[in-house]
């Protein structure tokens, strides 16, 4: 079963009933112990980093899932899932994220004229074949839909799984071992979406 980590983020409902249409269930859980005794985890998420920080330390998640996460079991992080595995984020000052990637989540810099949040559909670029399961039966052609306006910045480029253009490039997922992360929304994404969802239970 794929465990999905409530910590009042909202979404979760969309995201249970994605992989349900994919004929697998899925549990929504704010409860400690069910996530550190998960095997697969889901880590949605949309809103602040400081404040999304914050609620996973009051809700006592951080302990587990910094420990799935190091012993590289099977995850999945959506939006906010994917920027709270840094570092640092900067939005609204700084804050300390779970710290499992290097790096820092920043505003998106883009020209005067282009909007912030970024917010709509866009394609991605997948990265070399280190990430081919990530980008299984998906292709440059696919459109995914975002709503954000941080983007993450890894000091090790080779966790970048795909970038997307946004007036310049962004990272738009990540990839480690069994961690796999997106800034994208594959559960709003429609066939694109279950098809990368799909890939994800397939590894799982």
């Amino acid at each position: 079963m794929v465990t999905i980590v409530d910590y009042g983020s909202g979404n979760l409902r969309s995201v249970q009933k994605s992989f349900e249409r994919l004929g697998h269930a899925a549990l929504i859980t704010s409860d400690p112990d069910r996530v550190a005794a998960a095997h697969a985890v889901v880590l949605p998420g949309v809103g602040a980093f400081g404040d999304a920080v914050r609620a996973l330390h009051d809700r006592g998640l951080v302990a587990p899932l910094r420990s799935h996460l190091l012993a590289d079991r099977p995850f999945l992080g959506i939006c906010m899932g994917l920027q709270l595995l840094f570092e640092t984020g900067w939005e609204g000052g700084r804050h300390e994220g779970l710290g499992v990637l290097g790096g820092d989540v920043v505003r998106l810099d883009v020209p005067v004229g282009n909007k912030v949040p970024h917010m709509g559909w866009n394609t991605v670029s997948w990265r070399s074949a280190i990430h081919s399961k990530a980008q299984a039966g998906l292709s440059g052609d696919d459109w995914f839909y975002f709503v954000h306006s941080y983007v993450a910045r890894p000091t090790d480029e080779s966790v970048i799984a795909a970038v997307t253009d946004y007036a310049g490039p962004f990272c738009s997922a990540v990839s480690r071992g069994r961690l796999f992360a997106t800034q994208f929304h594959p559960e709003k994404s429609q066939a694109a979406g279950l098809r990368l969802l799909q890939t994800f239970l397939e590894s799982v």
